[in-house]
């Protein structure tokens, strides 16, 4: 798929340095899909998987040893998002940095457009 600037997600450094630690316990050629799918307590929710192949309406982010798959549905959610990794005092998590959510839940997987 061809990025845009209205389809655009962008994979922060410290999140594509997770990703690629993460990947290199797979298997060789393994890949991050982000997807949006319906659930969680605000009504739309990230999923990850580690998966093998792409799609071909896939986008696909290349970053430091990185590779992240998005569908294009996911991508009518997601266009505009920073994928990013966050290490506080609370946890670790990837969170995503969603300009179309107008809400979430308190575990930041869970959002509403």
């Amino acid at each position: 798929m061809t990025e845009t600037l209205e389809n655009r997600v962008t994979v922060s450094d410290r999140a594509a340095k997770r990703i690629a630690k993460i990947l290199s316990g797979e298997a060789s050629g393994s890949m991050l899909r982000v997807s949006v799918e319906g659930g969680g307590c605000s009504g739309l929710q990230y999923k990850y998987d580690v998966v093998g192949a792409q799609e071909d309406d896939d986008l696909v982010i290349e970053k430091l040893g990185a590779t992240v798959l998005i569908d294009s549905i996911s991508l009518q959610y997601m266009g505009g998002s920073e994928i990013d990794f966050v290490d506080d005092l609370i946890g670790q998590a990837f969170q995503i940095n969603n300009p179309h959510a107008v809400a979430g839940c308190g575990c930041g997987t869970s959002f509403t457009i």
